[in-house]
């Protein structure tokens, strides 16, 4: 096993016999190996929220045409085959970075570059989606407080947690998630009571298909709202180097991860469905009855009002809490790996001798979700804008675009460049993959589209402008050949 031992302020060295997934790529190791199996599991799970759709159950009810529960189905298939190329590519690229480090190395420093600039559209906005989600809801329980309290507590918790480490981070979101699948398995539970009691609406087929309502653009438009709900997985990526079992861990983890919570997500939807009023929830344009569509139906499940204030806190605490806090630490990991590469100004690659942790990334971080959850929370109250829904569009757009790279960086890297002959997973799987990811861009909405254009058009000019500047984009360990024109 590795020891890593403290050099230079900022920095530490491995003693022989080293971190051999890491040094082939010319980095010292700097972050500590410490997270099991279980633990990426857990990270994994948090991320992408097991309670999810309680949030946003009434927007992917209303866009799916009442299928809800297929909207998930179809989220995972999507999900799947991005999972596929993400396995690949971490078994050849087990470096910090996730999509960032996959489509650089894999085709080219600059591609590499704006996958990481479209996946920081993502990581930047998640924190602050989940922050402004979670203030908003803490203060429909508890109306005394200001969500403003509410919105700094959260943020200042996860930044302290994540300062200090990714062993303390792990504890953390081990505990939290704990609580999440008891309110979970209560809400499944009195859901299945319920049902027997016969409370339910008898239509037990209609989450999954409904003949008068479907149509493929409207199943690949409620995708592009449930997507929210599954993005997560990818993060487990951003644990590399963190990972005791390497890349291996790191691939099966985020695999795992997804079956499990497209089943959770598909189980719990198909339930609150039997609980709802279709028809109503279908043609109301009411946002305080779309949002609370989940516990409406919570509390038809129980037949009492304290199933829906469990549910209620549950979202509350989930998402300003563990789910935030892994979103912080995959941000911060991103900033990491990208000025490690000299693509981010050098303070971001500092590393805590003491913590093993970057603390400049991870402070910026916790400064920059606030930022943008106080922006979105001042739009939501002040102005009664949307904000919750447009960032949750903006940060699938992001994911999604990068995601295109992935696929792109699996076949060029193991077909063109190796002359790979596994042609399902090196080229059947990406291409199906791609296929399917710019069905759902196309039919996401028309502002999410644009906005997001903008995003990936800002990332062209830095690039341009790293190369007008002599800093174009560089990965360390990359030949001549990879690193200037591959």
């Amino acid at each position: 096993m590795s020891v890593l031992t403290p050099q230079a302020e900022g920095s530490f060295a491995a003693t022989p016999p080293g971190d051999p997934e890491l040094s082939k790529f010319g980095y010292t190791p700097q972050l500590r190996r410490s997270l099991t199996f279980t633990d990426l599991l857990f990270y994994g799970l948090i991320y992408m929220v097991p309670i999810a759709p309680f949030a946003i159950f009434g927007q992917v009810f209303q866009a799916s045409g009442g299928m809800v529960a297929l909207a998930y189905l179809a989220g995972l298939v999507v999900m799947l085959f991005t999972a596929s190329s993400y396995a690949q590519m971490v078994k050849a690229f087990p470096i910090a970075g996730s999509v960032y480090n996959y489509a650089g190395r894999g085709i080219h420093p600059s591609a590499g570059f704006l996958a990481g600039w479209a996946i920081m559209l993502d990581y930047f906005l998640v924190p602050g989606l989940l922050y402004l989600v979670a203030s908003v809801t803490m203060q429909g329980a508890i109306p005394s407080v200001s969500p403003w309290v509410w919105l700094v507590a959260f943020v200042a918790i996860n930044a302290i947690i994540n300062y200090f480490g990714i062993r303390l981070t792990a504890v953390a979101i081990n505990i939290m998630i704990a609580g999440e699948l008891i309110v979970l398995g209560i809400f499944l539970v009195m859901g299945i009571t319920g049902l027997a009691s016969g409370r339910g609406n008898g239509d037990w087929t209609s989450a999954f298909f409904n003949g008068d309502n479907f149509s493929l653009s409207l199943v690949l438009g409620a995708v592009s709202v449930a997507a929210l709900s599954f993005l997560g997985f990818d993060g487990i990526s951003m644990l590399s180097e963190e990972s005791k079992g390497g890349s291996r861990s790191v691939g099966r983890a985020m695999s795992v991860v997804l079956m499990l919570a497209g089943l959770i997500f598909i189980a719990q939807t198909w339930v609150a469905s039997l609980f709802t009023d279709s028809k109503a929830l279908l043609e109301t344009t009411d946002a305080g009855v779309i949002g609370s569509a989940f516990y409406d139906a919570a509390a038809a499940a129980a037949d009492a009002p304290w199933l829906a204030t469990l549910c209620l806190a549950a979202t509350a605490i989930a998402w300003g809490l563990p789910d935030s806090m892994v979103a912080q630490t995959a941000l911060s990991r991103l900033l990491f790996a990208m000025a490690r590469d000299r693509q981010l100004p050098k303070f971001l690659a500092k590393v805590s001798t003491k913590h093993a942790s970057p603390v400049n990334a991870v402070l910026l971080t916790a400064v920059v979700s606030l930022a943008i959850s106080g922006t979105a929370l001042y739009a939501l109250t002040e102005n009664e804008y949307d904000s919750i829904t447009l960032l949750g569009t903006m940060v699938n757009f992001g994911a999604m675009f990068a995601w295109l790279l992935l696929h792109a960086s699996v076949i060029w890297h193991y077909v063109v460049r190796n002359g790979s002959k596994n042609y399902l997973l090196h080229l059947v799987v990406p291409i199906v993959g791609i296929a399917l990811l710019v069905a759902v861009l196309i039919n996401m909405k028309v502002y999410t589209q644009v906005w997001g254009s903008i995003w990936v058009l800002v990332g062209l000019i830095v690039l341009v402008g790293l190369y007008l500047v002599g800093r174009r984009p560089k990965l360390s360990g990359l030949g001549g050949s990879e690193g200037d024109a591959a």
